[in-house]
Protein backbone atom coordinates (compact mmCIF):
# COMPACT_ATOMS: atom_id res chain seq x y z
CA UNK A 1 0.00 0.00 0.00
CA UNK A 2 1.54 3.59 -0.57
CA UNK A 3 0.39 6.81 0.82
CA UNK A 4 0.86 10.24 0.13
CA UNK A 5 1.96 12.81 2.71
CA UNK A 6 2.18 16.39 1.43
CA UNK A 7 2.62 20.08 2.69
CA UNK A 8 -0.15 22.60 1.44
CA UNK A 9 1.19 25.93 0.97
CA UNK A 10 3.61 25.77 -2.27
CA UNK A 11 3.77 22.17 -2.72
CA UNK A 12 0.17 21.06 -3.97
CA UNK A 13 -1.24 24.57 -3.08
CA UNK A 14 0.40 27.92 -5.18
CA UNK A 15 2.24 29.71 -3.18
CA UNK A 16 0.56 33.09 -4.65
CA UNK A 17 -2.42 32.01 -5.79
CA UNK A 18 -3.64 28.88 -3.71
CA UNK A 19 -4.84 27.51 -6.39
CA UNK A 20 -4.10 23.18 -6.94
CA UNK A 21 -5.99 23.25 -10.37
CA UNK A 22 -2.59 22.35 -11.41
CA UNK A 23 -2.65 19.15 -9.43
CA UNK A 24 -5.74 17.92 -10.36
CA UNK A 25 -4.59 15.19 -12.74
CA UNK A 26 -2.37 13.97 -10.05
CA UNK A 27 -5.33 14.23 -7.76
CA UNK A 28 -7.83 12.53 -9.79
CA UNK A 29 -5.22 9.90 -10.49
CA UNK A 30 -4.57 8.97 -6.82
CA UNK A 31 -8.59 9.03 -5.91
CA UNK A 32 -8.94 6.29 -9.06
CA UNK A 33 -6.25 4.26 -7.47
CA UNK A 34 -7.30 4.31 -4.03
CA UNK A 35 -3.95 6.53 -2.84
CA UNK A 36 -4.77 7.95 0.16
CA UNK A 37 -3.43 11.98 0.14
CA UNK A 38 -2.73 13.18 4.05
CA UNK A 39 -1.89 17.18 4.27
CA UNK A 40 0.71 17.75 6.91
CA UNK A 41 1.14 21.85 7.41
CA UNK A 42 1.47 24.81 8.97
CA UNK A 43 -2.39 25.37 8.41
CA UNK A 44 -4.84 25.44 11.12
CA UNK A 45 -7.73 22.49 11.17
CA UNK A 46 -10.50 24.79 10.21
CA UNK A 47 -8.49 25.36 7.20
CA UNK A 48 -7.15 22.16 6.28
CA UNK A 49 -11.17 21.16 6.83
CA UNK A 50 -11.69 23.86 3.70
CA UNK A 51 -8.63 22.38 1.78
CA UNK A 52 -10.61 18.86 2.26
CA UNK A 53 -13.94 19.60 0.94
CA UNK A 54 -12.78 21.30 -1.91
CA UNK A 55 -10.86 18.74 -2.96
CA UNK A 56 -13.18 15.85 -2.09
CA UNK A 57 -10.17 14.28 0.78
CA UNK A 58 -11.56 12.04 3.51
CA UNK A 59 -8.35 11.02 5.22
CA UNK A 60 -6.32 12.39 8.34
CA UNK A 61 -4.62 15.17 7.99
CA UNK A 62 -1.50 16.54 10.43
CA UNK A 63 -2.59 20.67 11.67
CA UNK A 64 -0.54 23.46 12.70
CA UNK A 65 3.54 21.96 11.61
CA UNK A 66 2.76 18.51 13.84
CA UNK A 67 0.72 19.85 16.71
CA UNK A 68 -2.36 17.51 16.01
CA UNK A 69 -3.12 14.48 13.89
CA UNK A 70 -7.26 14.29 12.93
CA UNK A 71 -8.77 11.49 12.01
CA UNK A 72 -12.23 10.97 10.30
CA UNK A 73 -14.43 8.83 12.53
CA UNK A 74 -14.00 5.17 11.86
CA UNK A 75 -10.75 5.90 9.92
CA UNK A 76 -9.22 3.09 12.01
CA UNK A 77 -10.48 0.34 14.53
CA UNK A 78 -10.45 1.52 17.81
CA UNK A 79 -8.73 4.59 16.60
CA UNK A 80 -9.24 7.92 18.44
CA UNK A 81 -10.55 11.59 17.22
CA UNK A 82 -7.16 12.83 17.23
CA UNK A 83 -3.57 12.89 18.28
CA UNK A 84 -2.75 16.16 20.23
CA UNK A 85 1.27 16.63 20.16
CA UNK A 86 1.26 20.49 20.59
CA UNK A 87 1.09 22.97 23.47
CA UNK A 88 -1.92 25.51 24.24
CA UNK A 89 -2.49 28.35 21.82
CA UNK A 90 -2.27 31.20 24.56
CA UNK A 91 0.87 29.39 26.37
CA UNK A 92 2.81 30.03 23.06
CA UNK A 93 1.15 33.54 22.41
CA UNK A 94 3.21 34.64 25.98
CA UNK A 95 6.08 33.23 25.71
CA UNK A 96 6.81 34.65 22.35
CA UNK A 97 5.93 38.21 23.66
CA UNK A 98 8.08 36.94 26.86
CA UNK A 99 11.22 36.09 24.42
CA UNK A 100 10.02 39.40 22.10
CA UNK A 101 10.88 41.63 25.51
CA UNK A 102 14.57 39.45 26.41
CA UNK A 103 15.44 39.49 23.38
CA UNK A 104 14.55 43.03 22.17
CA UNK A 105 13.30 41.80 18.65
CA UNK A 106 9.67 43.04 17.96
CA UNK A 107 7.41 40.55 16.56
CA UNK A 108 4.08 40.50 15.66
CA UNK A 109 2.05 37.45 15.86
CA UNK A 110 -1.81 35.95 14.56
CA UNK A 111 -2.79 36.40 18.06
CA UNK A 112 -2.04 40.38 17.51
CA UNK A 113 -3.25 40.59 13.88
CA UNK A 114 -6.54 41.34 12.53
CA UNK A 115 -8.27 39.83 9.91
CA UNK A 116 -7.59 42.12 7.31
CA UNK A 117 -3.94 42.03 8.47
CA UNK A 118 -3.75 38.16 8.23
CA UNK A 119 -5.37 38.82 4.94
CA UNK A 120 -3.20 41.38 3.44
CA UNK A 121 0.12 39.64 4.91
CA UNK A 122 -0.93 36.46 3.47
CA UNK A 123 -2.80 37.13 -0.27
CA UNK A 124 -5.63 35.83 1.50
CA UNK A 125 -9.32 36.68 0.89
CA UNK A 126 -10.49 37.59 4.66
CA UNK A 127 -12.34 34.43 4.71
CA UNK A 128 -9.66 32.34 4.25
CA UNK A 129 -7.84 34.54 6.82
CA UNK A 130 -10.76 34.13 9.11
CA UNK A 131 -9.90 30.66 9.13
CA UNK A 132 -6.41 30.96 9.43
CA UNK A 133 -6.53 32.80 12.43
CA UNK A 134 -8.36 30.04 14.35
CA UNK A 135 -5.00 29.07 15.85
CA UNK A 136 -4.33 25.83 18.64
CA UNK A 137 -1.01 24.89 18.83
CA UNK A 138 1.10 27.14 16.91
CA UNK A 139 1.51 31.09 16.49
CA UNK A 140 2.99 32.31 13.30
CA UNK A 141 4.74 35.42 13.54
CA UNK A 142 7.10 38.34 11.80
CA UNK A 143 10.31 39.28 13.71
CA UNK A 144 10.92 42.74 12.54
CA UNK A 145 14.57 43.43 13.67
CA UNK A 146 16.97 40.60 11.73
CA UNK A 147 19.92 41.24 13.76
CA UNK A 148 18.33 40.44 17.33
CA UNK A 149 16.44 37.31 15.38
CA UNK A 150 19.19 34.62 17.12
CA UNK A 151 18.63 36.43 20.05
CA UNK A 152 14.74 35.82 20.25
CA UNK A 153 15.22 32.32 19.17
CA UNK A 154 17.73 31.70 21.97
CA UNK A 155 14.71 33.30 24.27
CA UNK A 156 12.37 31.06 22.57
CA UNK A 157 14.21 27.79 23.04
CA UNK A 158 15.05 29.01 26.69
CA UNK A 159 10.84 28.90 27.18
CA UNK A 160 11.21 24.97 26.23
CA UNK A 161 9.54 26.19 22.89
CA UNK A 162 10.46 25.11 19.48
CA UNK A 163 10.94 27.55 16.21
CA UNK A 164 10.51 26.86 12.66
CA UNK A 165 10.07 28.73 9.74
CA UNK A 166 7.34 28.46 7.19
CA UNK A 167 7.01 30.52 3.47
CA UNK A 168 5.73 33.48 5.11
CA UNK A 169 6.31 33.74 8.74
CA UNK A 170 8.66 32.21 11.63
CA UNK A 171 6.47 30.14 13.41
CA UNK A 172 6.77 29.16 17.15
CA UNK A 173 5.78 26.03 18.66
CA UNK A 174 5.66 23.39 21.70
CA UNK A 175 7.98 20.25 21.02
CA UNK A 176 6.63 18.81 18.10
CA UNK A 177 6.95 18.65 14.57
CA UNK A 178 5.30 17.22 11.83
CA UNK A 179 7.62 14.64 11.71
CA UNK A 180 6.24 12.95 15.09
CA UNK A 181 3.13 13.54 13.70
CA UNK A 182 4.09 11.50 10.70
CA UNK A 183 5.76 9.00 12.62
CA UNK A 184 2.40 8.60 15.15
CA UNK A 185 0.19 8.52 11.69
CA UNK A 186 2.13 5.87 10.24
CA UNK A 187 2.19 3.85 13.01
CA UNK A 188 -1.59 3.64 13.13
CA UNK A 189 -1.60 2.54 9.36
CA UNK A 190 1.01 0.00 9.78
CA UNK A 191 -1.16 -1.72 12.24
CA UNK A 192 -3.71 -1.92 8.78
CA UNK A 193 -1.29 -2.29 6.49
CA UNK A 194 2.33 -3.56 7.37
CA UNK A 195 3.52 -3.20 3.96
CA UNK A 196 2.79 0.88 3.70
CA UNK A 197 4.90 3.04 1.59
CA UNK A 198 4.81 6.35 2.61
CA UNK A 199 5.49 9.13 0.21
CA UNK A 200 6.20 12.45 1.20
CA UNK A 201 6.19 16.08 -0.78
CA UNK A 202 7.52 19.58 1.09
CA UNK A 203 8.55 22.67 -0.22
CA UNK A 204 10.51 24.39 3.08
CA UNK A 205 13.01 23.79 5.74
CA UNK A 206 9.89 22.69 8.03
CA UNK A 207 9.25 20.26 5.72
CA UNK A 208 12.71 18.59 6.53
CA UNK A 209 12.09 16.66 9.18
CA UNK A 210 8.73 15.15 7.92
CA UNK A 211 10.60 14.45 4.61
CA UNK A 212 13.73 12.19 6.65
CA UNK A 213 10.79 9.98 7.85
CA UNK A 214 9.41 8.95 4.86
CA UNK A 215 10.25 6.25 2.76
CA UNK A 216 10.06 8.89 -0.74
CA UNK A 217 10.76 12.37 -0.04
CA UNK A 218 10.01 14.63 -2.87
CA UNK A 219 11.22 18.37 -2.79
CA UNK A 220 9.02 20.55 -4.80
CA UNK A 221 11.09 23.42 -6.18
CA UNK A 222 11.29 26.40 -4.73
CA UNK A 223 13.50 29.36 -3.30
CA UNK A 224 14.62 26.96 -0.43
CA UNK A 225 15.08 23.77 -2.23
CA UNK A 226 19.20 24.27 -1.86
CA UNK A 227 19.11 24.33 2.01
CA UNK A 228 15.92 21.32 1.62
CA UNK A 229 18.55 19.21 -0.16
CA UNK A 230 21.33 19.59 1.86
CA UNK A 231 18.79 18.44 5.29
CA UNK A 232 17.32 15.99 3.09
CA UNK A 233 19.73 14.06 1.06
CA UNK A 234 17.54 11.18 -0.03
CA UNK A 235 15.11 13.74 -1.55
CA UNK A 236 14.27 14.09 -5.32
CA UNK A 237 14.00 17.44 -6.74
CA UNK A 238 10.85 18.53 -8.97
CA UNK A 239 11.64 21.12 -12.19
CA UNK A 240 8.54 22.60 -11.48
CA UNK A 241 7.29 24.45 -8.69
CA UNK A 242 4.11 24.34 -6.85
CA UNK A 243 1.53 22.72 -7.89
CA UNK A 244 2.82 21.96 -11.55
CA UNK A 245 5.75 20.25 -9.46
CA UNK A 246 3.67 18.04 -7.24
CA UNK A 247 1.82 16.75 -10.68
CA UNK A 248 5.11 15.91 -12.01
CA UNK A 249 6.07 14.03 -9.39
CA UNK A 250 3.23 12.35 -8.53
CA UNK A 251 2.61 11.28 -12.25
CA UNK A 252 5.83 9.82 -12.64
CA UNK A 253 5.58 7.49 -9.05
CA UNK A 254 2.12 6.50 -10.38
CA UNK A 255 2.33 5.91 -13.71
CA UNK A 256 5.60 4.47 -14.17
CA UNK A 257 4.98 2.27 -11.73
Amino acid sequence: MRLVITDLDGTLLDHDTYSFAEAQPALDLLSRLGVPVIFASSKTRAEILMWRRLMDNRHPFISENGGAVFYPPGYFPDGPEADIFGDPYPELVRALEEASEESGCPVTGFARMSVQDVARECGMTPAMARLARQRECDEPFLAHDQDRLDALLSAIASRGKRYTRGGRFHHITGKHDKAAAVRKLLERFRVVAPDVVAIGLGDGLNDAQFLNAVDIPILIRSASTEKLKAAVPRGSVTRETGPRGWREAILELFVQT
